[in-house]
């Protein structure tokens, strides 16, 4: 018998929109999406990937339509709660790994170095690495930022090309890291344009085009084109209700 609540929507959007100026980057997208899977948000440049993902991480508010994490339609009431990877690392260079996430830590409440160090050593780095993280190379950089990320224990994880300059072995592990976060009953979103990494792990693969959802497919293949484009431009406005 299906558990509901492992079913259960943990975020739905309801014909989303968000207007840069005259340029539409999302274009009424309506979707829910379940606790406790992994999703893969894929697409090409311009699609509306960050875009969406900055609007569900409450750092980009939509131009109209809804969104709802966790049952709350306002972001504050449930922003401790959700953990975001962004491409830069926003780390302070001047301060070692431990340090950045201790300072972290203090913002969520989390008191002593047991957390900091359990997830720094959870991405496969030394939580006792005493130098500053602007002399890390960049794959320890994202490493170290998806750490910060895990920090909170989020319900929900939302992460923007966080295999980006990272080798092959070290991305490999990222993703089981992710895998075993998701078994553990978090919903975590993966922007990406290195899909083949996620193609065993994720649970779901979102398709984006022209900043509309076009397909979801539990197989990595991409959907044939389905005329997201079609009669608009890249400087379309779109009003009121479209979809």
């Amino acid at each position: 018998m299906t558990n509901l609540a492992e079913t259960a929507p943990v975020i739905t959007v309801t014909n989303l929109i968000k207007q840069f100026g005259r340029f539409a980057a999302l274009r009424g997208i309506t979707a829910e999406f379940s606790t406790g899977k992994l999703y893969a948000i894929l697409g090409d440049n311009g699609a509306g990937k960050t875009t969406l993902l900055r609007t569900l991480a409450g750092l980009s508010q939509p131009s109209s339509g809804e969104v709802a994490i966790l049952g709350a339609s306002k972001f504050h009431d449930i922003c401790q709660q959700v953990g975001y990877m962004a491409h830069p690392s926003l780390l302070y260079d001047e301060m070692s790994g431990m340090e950045n996430l201790e300072y972290f830590a203090r913002l969520y409440g989390i008191t002593g170095s047991t957390r900091c160090a359990e997830v720094i050593g959870s991405v496969g780095l030394d939580p006792d690495l005493v130098r500053p993280v602007g002399q890390y190379s960049q794959g320890m950089r994202q490493r170290m930022s998806l750490a910060r990320a895990l920090l909170n224990d989020p319900k929900i994880l939302l992460l923007d090309e966080p295999f980006s300059n990272v080798d092959v072995h070290s991305a490999t592990e990222m993703v089981q890291l992710l895998a075993r976060t998701r078994d553990r009953g978090t919903t975590v979103f993966v922007v990406t344009h290195q899909a083949s990494l996620l193609e065993h792990a994720a649970d779901e693969f979102v398709w984006m085009e022209f900043g509309q959802i076009v397909e979801r497919t539990r197989e990595l293949k991409r959907p044939e084109s389905s005329g997201a484009s079609s009669g608009a431009s890249s400087g379309e406005s779109v009003r009121g209700n479209s979809k």
